[in-house]
């Protein structure tokens, strides 16, 4: 084709965004920089847009500092960035829900998009449905490892076992960066509800917790998994069991981090219980016979997914060649620079799978 390198769009400014500008900085000059061409950058208050390139370093600098918000919507202004030709990669480094509801239409289009954001293939099975169908009948690719375990090869070994003929039979792991670090902290002598603020003041968890202990955030990871391997189940089939109480769930935003002692008698007495028995607690999502939960569980020694410590996401994947003994896969789950390690990876391949294409065309 013409012009092997690829356009790319990004949209968010938050910790994975900026992580993924500063790697794009760190590659101008070097063959893997010369083959990605940044035309455009923006946030809720700025976008950036230039066909010649932006200089991914500036775009760092200049998308924190901007203070009005741009009513503008800044997905048309990334379509048009993009043009409509040539190999154009949309990447998504937001949370938000209506961004993530167009990707459907940017695959559609011919847009490639690589996204760290879960509300695209975590929520409804319509909309991920959507996004399959917009694969398979434009060719455009779909990067999503970075939504899962923060870019962990979880999603691609699914996928290429199943590609091998293998059948996925369960999944079941600790799938949050934020409630690992919180029950491998957890030992009964400090309140639940101190080591809550201490992981929301490291930004381990959301401003609001309650996102995190709701087990939301999980039961998108497990959806998404569910889905690679093949089980096309909806958000509401997940059965999720909250560790917010419901009175704490009631609590306006601005009490929250006074009514957290709320979690500190229901986790004592699990606690006793786990310690009684040998084991820990994990928070876990697992999915079995095509059915899938996500719960607090007691961990006992033998048990694949004990062990582990800090933010570490560990899956176990049993198929028929894993049938006796699951594969595990166990790392950091959580943090922006192996998040935005995983996009670009994502951006990478992307590219790759569109030259292919344009030659084989």
């Amino acid at each position: 084709m013409a012009d092997d390198v690829a356009r790319i769009a990004l949209l968010g400014s938050g910790t994975v965004g900026l992580a993924v500008l500063r790697r794009l900085a760190e590659w101008q000059g070097s063959a893997l920089g010369d083959s990605l061409r940044l035309v455009f950058a923006a946030n809720t208050r700025l976008s950036l847009s230039n066909p010649d390139g932006l200089h991914p370093a500036q775009c760092a600098e200049a998308l924190p500092a901007a203070r009005a918000r741009n009513p503008h919507s800044h997905r048309a202004g990334a379509i048009r960035a993009l043009g409509h030709s040539g190999v154009r990669i949309l990447i998504d480094a937001t949370a938000d829900a209506d961004t993530a509801a167009n990707h459907a239409a940017c695959l559609a289009s011919g847009i490639h998009v690589a996204t760290a954001c879960k509300l695209a293939a975590g929520t409804s099975l319509d909309q991920w449905r959507a996004i399959r169908d917009a694969c398979s009948e434009k060719g455009a690719g779909f990067g999503d490892r970075a939504t899962v375990g923060a870019g962990l090869p979880l999603l691609r070994s699914i996928r290429e076992l199943r590609a091998g003929g293998d059948r996925i039979h369960a999944i079941a792991g600790v799938m949050s960066g934020s409630l690992a670090w919180l029950f491998h902290n957890y030992d009964g002598s400090r309140p639940f509800s101190e080591l809550v603020r201490q992981a929301r003041d490291r930004g381990f968890t959301e401003p609001d917790p309650r996102e995190d202990l709701s087990g939301e955030d999980v039961r998108r990871k497990i959806l998404i998994l569910a889905r690679a391997a093949g089980v096309e189940i909806d958000s509401h089939q997940v059965e999720v069991q909250s560790l917010v109480p419901p009175k704490l769930a009631a609590v306006a935003p601005g009490d929250v981090d006074s009514a957290l002692v709320l979690l500190d008698a229901p986790l004592a007495a699990h606690l006793v219980e786990a310690q009684f028995a040998g084991c820990s607690l994990r928070f876990v999502a697992r999915l079995e016979d095509g059915r899938a939960r996500v719960q607090l569980e007691k961990l006992c020694p033998g048990d694949p997914l004990h062990g582990g410590g800090g933010t570490d996401n560990r899956v176990a994947i049993w198929s028929d060649r894993y049938r006796e003994q699951p594969m595990v896969i166990q790392g950091p789950g959580a943090g922006a620079e192996v998040t935005a390690a995983a996009l670009l990876d994502d951006v990478l391949h992307l590219r790759s799978l569109a030259l292919r294409q344009a030659l084989a065309a």
